[in-house]
């Protein structure tokens, strides 16, 4: 062994170590093929309607409508695909780095290579802010300190020393080691979480549950209409054909060939919008399940707080004072600057500032921040370190031997109970005291109450030396008690507030400690009525921990089989469960949850990978804003399928009386997909970009369960379908006598505008469109302007006019279809205004 560490692994021993155990790469889920992803948008049932249309259309010659509808359903595939894409591109550039390198011993020389190339039995050179590239064994260690919070969730580093185990994809911060490597590759305790999350399989989206519901009741509706109007045809005697071609066009009318198009283009323009918001969006459905969600569980460190050490408070002259204050106590000065002198002199630490303001922080965390506490401190002078007694996971302190103007210092750090064992005397501001039974207990109970904050507590001593060798730590007197923590994050608590005025629970499951983990809950106004660690909730069983669920629990001390568990009894309960976390101990979680949501800065690969929406500035509160973002889509969705399907409505009523009287045709088929294609899909896109309504925040997050109908929606539906389809009929047969040619062309005209009209309705399902303004969205009056324009084409122009069969309209013609267009605008803005008032009353 002493041998091996001292030359290392021989060039052969390399080759035949690579050979039986291969490289030391993390496995990764192969991403999907090309052609998986373009077949996945065509998994709607909508879809396949479309698709039995096409056949259907293709089959009866009716090639223009045919193709029309295949083209809807590539341009739905195309966009999908599109998103999909780029999004994995993105992600792709965002985890695309340089490869990492490793410093090793091998044939005697230090050499630095590529980590994938490390194999078992190659000895590991490790120091400050170096990452762990291989599981191993410490063999030999100076101060080392390893940040695991990657795997554990724990935020305060770990001290190391020989013997001690060493785990890929964690960070030394503190010191210098060097690690015999035991596992490399798919064989390192990061591989098997990272298997863990590949054995999982995704749930569907609850947008994709509502569609799919929504698609098969419209396919059979659409199927059963176009049946029983057939038959009712035939039976009257007929033409066969012309009801087929008619059942066509029935089915036609029921189904909203542009929805899936519309769904896809608006939920891929809110991708955009989120991504302005610094929020990746890997799968387009994934936002708006976001905003469905019931209950967040979030990881502690690095999401909820800043994943550094913080020193908050100090317990110094015989009483606790947070460090902003502490400058402003004239009596502490004198104290503050010695436990400023030992933070900054006691350490390994350092703080810099490059031409570009950028910080850069090197050592351990409680070092930075004992550093940074120390910057605060006035200056009393350092003097020259002459030597030092390193901290070890034994010893738990460090000291420094300092030549000072006055003499010689011996200044020490560690943790309290080490240090007080070693202590006869505390400082006060006008001398140092006996450190006897009073003073002790004085102590213990400044312990107690900054421990029970979630605080880590250092101990700062110091006392004079005799001469340039003395290092005996004993005798020492205690200056004071610094309490340092993992703070929140600054936009936590107000993100957290807002989430909770949503109706939205927020859980914490962290790998730190109880005590720490309460303290964060309660700083952030965290519901927690109970606290449960990995080893409690190892004992319960499934339907123990389901009946947990009900309370405000938190969880500390977690393993990542752990949350698992957790995710999965929460939706064992019907919630619909949003995770968020960046290390691989998060990663199986993520992927089991309705919503996975990792970091993109600090996210491992493998939790980004489990992930459908990466925070790219790593900001908690990004979430409500993809929570907003999310319901904004959903409502907007319910909006335009509504408007769409009453739309549709019209056609169908106006289709099925004029067949049960027997005249002819009202509309063609190619009118027909122009309605529903042409004008009404440009209609709905712009009514899918509405803003928020104002008080979406406040409402609970809709159950699962939740149709995008629903009985209030077909009421809707039913009523602007009566409507529209009645006054198209009374239209047509009015100018029927006339002109046939001219009657088809006012009622399609007429049942266009009266569809283009509509849409102000349909804005807002609560409130009249005066009080959220005709103007506040620009590109539905666009789309009016351009949808309208088109149709006054299609009347006009000879190239329309032979597609469509339409004649030119004159101006009484058009006085007509708007004074029977008109109370579609005022009718419901009269419903909705009566409405408010009633509720203020």
């Amino acid at each position: 062994m002493k041998d091996l560490m001292q030359s290392g692994l021989t060039a052969g021993e390399v080759a035949v170590a690579r050979q039986e155990f291969g490289p030391n790469e993390m496995p990764k889920l192969p991403p999907p093929p090309w052609w998986k992803t373009a077949l996945r948008q065509l998994e709607s049932p909508l879809v396949w309607i479309l698709v039995a249309a096409v056949v259907a259309a293709a089959a009866l010659g009716e090639t223009i409508d045919a193709a029309v509808i295949a083209a809807v359903i590539i341009l739905n595939a195309a966009l999908g695909f599109a998103q999909e894409w780029r999004a994995e591109r993105a992600l792709a550039a965002l985890t695309a780095m340089l490869d990492p390198m490793a410093t090793v011993r091998r044939d005697g020389r230090e050499t630095v290579i590529p980590a994938r190339e490390i194999v078992p039995g190659d000895i590991l050179i490790l120091s400050t802010g170096d990452r762990v590239a291989a599981d191993g064994t410490i063999v030999s260690a100076q101060s080392a300190e390893v940040d695991e919070s990657i795997l554990t969730g724990e935020s305060v580093p770990v001290s190391k020393s020989s013997g001690d185990l060493v785990s890929a994809g964690t960070s030394l911060v503190a010191g210098l080691a060097e690690a015999r490597i035991t596992a490399t590759g798919v064989n390192t305790g990061f591989a098997e979480i990272a298997k863990l999350t590949g054995g999982l399989d995704r749930r569907p989206t609850q947008l994709q549950v509502a569609l799919a519901r929504l698609a098969k009741w419209l396919g059979f509706a659409a199927v059963a209409v176009a049946l029983t109007v057939a038959a009712i045809g035939m039976i009257a005697g007929q033409d066969l054909l012309d009801m087929t071609l008619t059942a066509i066009s029935l089915a036609v009318a029921m189904v909203p060939e542009g929805l899936p198009a519309v769904v896809t283009i608006t939920l891929a323009l809110g991708a955009g919008a989120m991504v302005r918001r610094q929020a990746l969006v890997r799968r387009m459905q994934a936002v708006e399940t976001l905003g469905a969600s019931s209950v967040i569980c979030t990881d502690k460190t690095g999401t909820l707080t800043e994943n550094k050490m913080v020193a908050t408070s100090a317990w110094v002259d015989g009483a606790l004072h947070e460090i902003a204050t502490l400058s402003d106590e004239p009596a502490a000065q004198a104290l503050f600057g010695r436990l400023g002198r030992v933070g900054r002199l006691c350490s390994h630490a350092s703080v810099s500032e490059d031409a570009h303001g950028n910080v850069q922080e090197i050592g351990s965390p409680t070092e930075i921040a004992l550093l940074r506490f120390a910057q605060a401190a006035p200056d009393i002078g350092s003097g020259d370190i002459l030597l030092e007694v390193p901290f070890s996971s034994e010893r738990k302190r460090m000291s420094v031997l300092l030549r000072t103007d006055d003499g010689f210092r011996l200044l020490v750090k560690g943790a309290p109970e080490v240090v007080l064992e070693r202590a006869t005397h505390i400082a006060y501001a006008d001398a140092d005291r006996s450190l006897d039974g009073i003073e002790r207990g004085k102590l213990e109970a400044a312990l107690q109450s900054m421990g029970s904050k979630g605080l880590r507590v250092i101990a700062l001593a110091e006392r004079s030396a005799n001469s340039d060798s003395d290092t005996e730590e004993e005798g020492l007197t205690i200056l004071g008690l610094v309490g340092l923590i993992d703070p929140p994050r600054k936009e936590v608590a107000d993100a957290i507030a807002l989430a909770k005025a949503a109706g939205i629970r927020v859980i914490m499951i962290t790998g730190d400690s109880p005590v720490t983990a309460g303290a964060i809950a309660r700083d952030l106004a965290i519901a927690c009525d109970t606290v449960l660690t990995g080893l409690e909730l190892k004992d319960l069983s499934d339907d123990d921990l389901v009946s947990l669920m009900s309370k405000d629990v938190l969880f500390a001390r977690t393993r990542p089989a752990d949350k698992l568990r957790i995710v999965t009894a929460l939706q064992a309960r019907g919630e619909v469960v949003a995770m968020t976390g960046d290390g691989v101990n998060d990663a199986p979680a993520l992927k089991r949850s309705d919503i996975g949501i990792a970091m993109g800065q600090r996210g491992t690969d493998v939790a980004q990978e489990a992930a459908d929406v990466i925070l790219l500035d790593d900001n908690f509160a990004t979430i409500v804003g993809a929570i907003d973002e999310g319901r904004r889509q959903f409502a907007n969705i319910k909006k335009f399928v509504r408007y769409l399907l009453s739309s549709n409505a019209g056609e169908v009523v106006a289709l099925v009386v004029n067949l049960l009287i027997g005249g002819p045709l009202i509309f063609l088929a190619t009118q027909i997909l122009w309605m529903n294609l042409v004008t009404d899909g440009v209609t709905a896109v712009a009514l899918g970009l509405e803003k928020a309504e104002p008080d979406q925040m406040k409402a609970p997050p809709r159950k699962p369960a939740t149709p995008i109908l629903g009985l209030s929606g077909l009421a809707l539906i039913v009523t602007f379908g009566l409507y529209t389809g009645t006054a198209s009929l009374v239209i047509f047969y009015t100018f029927l006598s006339v002109d046939p040619a001219l009657a088809n062309t006012m009622a399609f005209t007429a049942m266009v505008v009266f569809e283009k009209v509509s849409v102000f309705a349909f804005r807002s399902l609560t409130s009249p469109v005066i009080r959220i303004g005709w103007t506040s969205n620009p590109l539905l009056l666009l789309a009016l302007t351009l949808t309208l324009g088109l149709q006054v084409a299609a009347v006009y122009l000879p190239f329309f006019q032979t597609i469509l069969h339409t004649v030119p309209l004159s101006a009484s013609n058009w006085l007509w279809i708007i004074g029977l267009a008109l109370p579609l605008i005022i009718v419901p803005e009269l419903v909705k205004l009566a409405r408010v008032g009633r509720q203020k009353r």
